[in-house]
C-alpha cells in the first residue's frame, strides 16, 4: 500500500532533494510541498498525509509549532528533518523519534521511511503520541514542566501552567482550575509538585496547589489557618500546618533560607 508523503522546509533546495531520494523509494508518493509552517498546519488538516517530513527549523512557526497547532495524537507519521549535528540527534533516538539529518543519505531516508511505515500501519500506537509529549518538554531548559497535557472530548492538547490558578485533588486525579475551564489530569499533586516550579506554585493544603501570581491577598483564619483569596476572588483554605507555605506567601525568612 502507498504512502502519501508531505514535505515541509523552508529551503527550496531541500525540498527538492528530498523529493528527488523519495521518488526512488518503492511504496511512497509526495502529494505536495510546504515551505512554512502555517501553510503546513493548512495542509494536513486538508489532504491528511500518511507521512510528514517536518523540517525542525523554519521561521515563523518551527516544527514543534506545527505539531502543537495539529495536536500530537492528530499528526500523522512524523520524520523531523533538520541541519543540527548528529550528538544533538541523540536526544531524537532517545524519544524513538524518526529524523533525517541534512544533507540527506539515501540509507538513512530508507530507515526513516520504514520507521514511518511501521508507526502509520498501527495509527493507535499511543506510545508513539507519548514520545512526542516527551520531546516538545524537553524543549524547555528548565528542570520543571510549563505545560501539562490534558485529554478532553477525545482529544488532547496542553495548557500552559502560567494560566493555571489552582490545581485540586480528587481521588488519583488532580483538576486543573484555569479561570472558567476546569481539566482533569491523571496525577497525584504530589507527582505534579515535583514537576511545576517551586518559585510559582505552593501547596497550600495536602489536597491543594495554588499559582503564587494569582493569590490576591491572605487573610487570616482561625486557629492559625488562612483564607487565601484568589484574583477572581475565589477563596481557598490554607492548611495551619503548611507554615512554610505561610512564611513565603508573607514574605518571611524560614529556617532553612537563614542556613
Amino acid at each position: 500500500m502507498t504512502m502519501r508523503a508531505l514535505i515541509v522546509d523552508d529551503e527550496a533546495l531541500a525540498r527538492a532533494a528530498l523529493a528527488r531520494l523519495l521518488k526512488r523509494e518503492g511504496g511512497i508518493t509526495v502529494i505536495g510541498e510546504c515551505a512554512d509552517g502555517e501553510s503546513a498546519v493548512k495542509t494536513i488538516r486538508q489532504t491528511k498525509p500518511d507521512v510528514v517530513f517536518l523540517d525542525v527549523q523554519m521561521p515563523e512557526m518551527d516544527g514543534f509549532q506545527v505539531i502543537e497547532s495539529i495536536g500530537v495524537e492528530q499528526m500523522p507519521a512524523t520524520v523531523f528533518v533538520t541541519a543540527f549535528d548528529r550528538y544533538a540527534m541523540r536526544a531524537f533516538d532517545a524519544s524513538a523519534v524518526d529524523y533525517l539529518l541534512k544533507p540527506f543519505v539515501a540509507d538513512r531516508l530508507s530507515r526513516a521511511i520504514a520507521r514511518a511505515r511501521d508507526r502509520w500501519q498501527n495509527r493507535q500506537d499511543k506510545d508513539a503520541a507519548q514520545r512526542l509529549f516527551a520531546l516538545l518538554d524537553n524543549r524547555y531548559p528548565s528542570d520543571y514542566i510549563r505545560r501539562l497535557a490534558v485529554a478532553s472530548g477525545g482529544r488532547i492538547f496542553f495548557v500552559a501552567t502560567e494560566e493555571i490558578d489552582w490545581i485540586g485533588a480528587e481521588d488519583n486525579y488532580a483538576r486543573l482550575h484555569a479561570g472558567r475551564r476546569v481539566y482533569e489530569v491523571r496525577e497525584t499533586l504530589q507527582a505534579l509538585m515535583e514537576k511545576l516550579d517551586p518559585r510559582e506554585f505552593i501547596r497550600i493544603h495536602r489536597s491543594t496547589i495554588v499559582n503564587v501570581r494569582r493569590i490576591r491577598e491572605v487573610q487570616p483564619w482561625f486557629q492559625g489557618s488562612h483564607i487565601i483569596v484568589l484574583q477572581s476572588g475565589e477563596e481557598l483554605r490554607m492548611s495551619r500546618y503548611q507554615k512554610e507555605a505561610v512564611d513565603r506567601l508573607l514574605g518571611r525568612r524560614t529556617a532553612s533560607a537563614r542556613h
